[in-house]
């Protein structure tokens, strides 16, 4: 049976276009050159902003004083989660050693990169959840030093409720500085900073594509297109909860797709009927948002079964991947393409965008078709080191230096053969490639 398209996308997601790049070039080329006064240029342009780019411990009890002790409360119990469950994912990664042979030991070692720069968006929306996400993992790795940095309001800076918890979670430094200029502060050291070795966080497309630009010199978590998020559900599921989470993430941006994969076309048909009457309802700004994603973006997909559905599922590798369906178990086991699984009408994205452990940075665009999220992992390099005996390395020298000549790296090879006429003097060996 070839699937049915009950509504289908007439727009797809593109980021990095010509423009917005030669742009971000600009701006960084600008302020490599120019330094912390060009930076500041950058955001007195954009951010529309002049005051303390580095908050001080005063501007931090400031800020932290204007927030309400119930919001303090959620944002703590946010961090709780984010914490205790990045704790677990490290606690996955061990220094390790093994013996190749008797007296050949080599072995693995997961070390923290010392400096990351945590984006926290701060424009339209008050991103409280990237900070405890971005902040808290680096924290958990181990990093030695972490800026968290986010886009200030004119006349008012880094919104408080973004001051605590980058606070809470263990910031060292809190950056007043949003967009480009705010992604090359870090990377280049500006303020007294020291040079970040990867930068995490989601961001608009200008901050996107300045990730993109300085990957290479910097690590990046990931690049990050519009957020995307599929539904799966059978005739099991509740048309108003599957209609009231695809709005919820539809109202991300304009161009957020929301996908919805079904076996029950009777479901899918009452999803449709719900799903404009939501958006009606959102509040202005959300609305227009919500509106333009499932018009232009979104899709409803009718397949055979099951199988069929997880099949198309792992095709879309979506960011977001929510199961509504029987058998819970079944589609654990099968689905292999997504960021962040969210199984039974009893858990919700939302849930894991803002508060129940699991990062909410996560790859889009295809990417969790060959790459998970943000995790302590991103900031951790697994380096591999080894140590021999003379005698353990007899064999390991002869092997490298057949297969060496045999590929035409005769360097390589000397430098095996020098070890083995060391530490085997009078000893013959068959060291040609032939």
């Amino acid at each position: 049976m070839t699937r049915d398209y009950l509504k289908k996308a007439t727009l797809t997601s593109a980021s990095g276009a010509s423009d917005v790049h030669d742009t971000v070039v600009g701006i960084l080329n600008d302020i490599e050159a120019g330094g912390d006064a060009k930076a500041m240029e950058y955001a007195a342009k954009f951010d529309r902003y002049e005051g303390s780019v580095m908050l001080s411990q005063a501007d931090i009890d400031a800020a932290i004083a204007q927030v309400p002790d119930k919001l303090k409360a959620d944002i703590d119990f946010a961090h709780d989660n984010v914490k205790r469950f990045a704790e677990m994912q490290k606690s996955t990664v061990a220094d390790v050693e093994m013996e190749m042979s008797p007296g050949f030991i080599a072995g693995q070692k997961a070390i923290p990169v010392d400096a990351a720069g945590c984006y926290v968006p701060g424009g339209r929306y008050s991103h409280i959840a990237s900070a405890i996400m971005t902040v808290t993992t680096a924290k958990v790795a181990g990093c030695k030093h972490i800026t968290a940095c986010s886009p200030p309001r004119p006349g008012v800076g880094v919104a408080p409720a973004i001051v605590y918890a980058a606070h809470v979670c263990g910031a060292d430094k809190i950056m007043a500085m949003g967009g480009v200029q705010g992604v090359a502060a870090m990377t280049f050291g500006l303020f007294g900073l020291p040079k970040a070795n990867i930068l995490v966080g989601p961001g608009n497309q200008f901050v996107a594509e300045a990730k993109r630009i300085l990957f290479g010199r910097v690590g990046i978590d990931m690049i990050a297109g519009p957020t995307d998020s599929l539904i799966l559900a059978d005739k099991t599921a509740d048309a108003h909860i599957v209609a009231t989470d695809l709005v919820s993430q539809a109202e991300h941006g304009y161009n957020s797709p929301v996908w919805l994969v079904t076996d029950d076309r009777d479901l899918a048909e009452r999803v449709m009927a719900l799903v404009p009457q939501y958006i009606d309802d959102l509040p202005e700004l959300n609305r227009e948002n919500a509106f333009a994603a499932w018009r232009d973006y979104a899709e409803v997909i009718l397949c055979e079964d099951r199988v069929d559905m997880a099949k198309c599922s792992d095709e879309y590798a979506p960011e977001h991947l929510t199961v509504q369906a029987d058998d819970l178990d079944w589609w654990l086991e099968n689905l292999t393409c997504y960021g962040s699984l969210f199984l039974g009408e009893e858990t919700t994205v939302s849930y894991g965008d803002k508060a129940s452990g699991t990062n909410h940075v996560l790859p889009t665009s295809g990417a969790a078709g060959y790459t998970g999220g943000l995790s302590v992992h991103k900031y951790m390099k697994i380096v591999t080191w080894q140590r021999t005996t003379r005698e353990a390395s007899k064999d390991v020298a002869i092997a490298t230096a057949r297969i060496s000549r045999l590929e035409g790296m005769e360097g390589h090879a000397r430098a095996a053969d020098v070890r083995l006429a060391k530490y085997f003097p009078g000893e013959n060996f068959d060291l040609s490639a032939e």
